[in-house]
């Protein structure tokens, strides 16, 4: 069984454990209607008590379409607690109505939590159009002023599944400190324009397990943030979007290191960038080692592989002084496709430091353009290369940085 596969199924093991005779919390029995009748103080009512009980528990959300405005369900909870949800849940479309919250939905401190989607149900629109027309991030630079879908803060031993996330105002899934937490058929939806909408954001959690995800928003698909430990991503399908992504890092002082990330069997369509590692320039001091892609399919898509350590969007960097994150033991295997730009494969690192053992095997991009093959780009880096990869490794800017082996 691999170590994928695995950590699912412990994780599944101790949630599923006693659940079958848990006692049953139905928002219903706490006032809760469909239509246009705000559910939040009915969930969070039977939360509570379920969080009290000292077996196994379970709260219902019954078949049906409600409303409801910001949640927070907490723990530490007594015993295991299941939410199934058989609805489907809008939030209000004014962000005014969210004053003081930064999340629609949020879980945080909880062991052995299962949160699924059952029966069809399990859709939460967060009603985002508004929300993007107010976004001014790339003017201000104030990217968190609006509330997520969900946080999920300090689980442990839990796992969420079968859940759609669609039209999130900002970030729709925040992982945050959190300890074997599974996620299994997510399904994220959002246009194209809808601005910071990351679908899956990752940070300071140890021994995450993303599987067969269907990612469809107008920023990262995945992104991985500061703190990330043994994090493995299969399955996904990724766009619209910006790709899959490690990053940015080093924009605040003391962010831990990233160590351990293994993104495989993915496919990525019509994004703007593929798989990517991406710091800031004039960075804090970190550090990302053992990152791996492997496996991806990759289908129109503009920037397929980039490791970027001259990120600074929207030119808020007020000096261009090379990245501190130190880079180390990555890897780019069988990524095969087709690409939007001609430069299909880019790797800029830093003049600092310079990335270390760094591999690109079996990779074949192809440029849809009409103005010749793909190409690739390279500065302060010297990649291994295993087995046939196409583009040819670093062609443009430092092609006698290239050693094969």
């Amino acid at each position: 069984m691999s170590t994928f596969n695995l950590g699912l199924f412990l994780i599944a093991f101790y949630v599923s454990a006693s659940i079958s005779n848990a006692a049953v919390f139905d928002i219903t029995k706490y006032g809760a209607k469909t239509g246009n009748v705000d559910i939040s103080k009915a969930l969070m009512s039977a939360w509570k008590e379920a969080c009290a009980a000292t077996s196994p528990s379970k709260v219902v959300i019954p078949k049906g379409d409600y409303s409801m405005r910001a949640v927070k369900l907490q723990g530490p909870c007594k015993s295991k607690v299941t939410v199934e949800i058989a609805g489907n849940l809008k939030a209000p479309a004014d962000p005014a109505q969210f004053k003081g919250d930064d999340a629609w939905v949020k879980i945080e401190n909880v062991d052995g939590l299962t949160f699924t989607g059952v029966s069809g149900g399990g859709t939460f629109d967060g009603e985002g159009e508004r929300a993007w027309k107010q976004n001014d991030c790339a003017k201000t630079g104030m990217c968190d002023a609006l509330p997520y879908n969900f946080r999920f803060n300090s689980l442990t031993n839990s796992n969420i599944s079968h859940i759609s996330s669609v039209d999130s105002k900002l970030f729709h899934m925040n992982i945050l400190g959190c300890k074997e937490l599974g996620l299994d058929e997510i399904t994220i939806r959002a246009p194209k324009h809808s601005l910071n909408t990351d679908g899956i954001h990752i940070g300071r959690s140890d021994g995450v397990y993303i599987k067969g995800a269907k990612i469809e928003t107008g920023d990262d698909c995945v992104s991985i943030g500061d703190g990330t430990k043994n994090l493995h991503v299969e399955g996904v399908t990724c766009g619209p979007g910006h790709g899959i992504s490690i990053g940015s890092l080093g924009k605040y002082p003391k962010e831990d290191r990233v160590v351990g990330v293994h993104v495989k069997n993915c496919t990525i369509t019509g994004t703007d960038n593929g798989v990517r590692i991406k710091t800031w320039l004039n960075s804090y001091e970190t550090s990302a080692s053992d990152l791996h892609f492997e496996d991806i399919v990759i289908d129109n898509v503009m920037n397929p592989v980039i490791l970027d350590q001259a990120y600074c969007p929207y030119n808020h960097c007020k000096a261009k002084i090379s990245s501190k994150v130190k880079l180390s033991d990555i890897s780019f295997k069988k990524i095969r496709g087709t690409s939007g730009s001609k430069v299909a494969i880019k790797l800029i690192c830093s003049g600092k430091l310079p990335c270390q053992n760094v591999e690109l095997a079996d990779i074949d991009l192809k440029y849809t353009g009409k103005d010749g093959d793909a190409i690739s780009e390279c500065a302060n880096i010297r990649p291994k290369i295993t087995g046939k990869v196409n583009p040819a490794a670093c062609t443009l800017k430092g092609n006698d940085l290239a050693s094969s082996s």
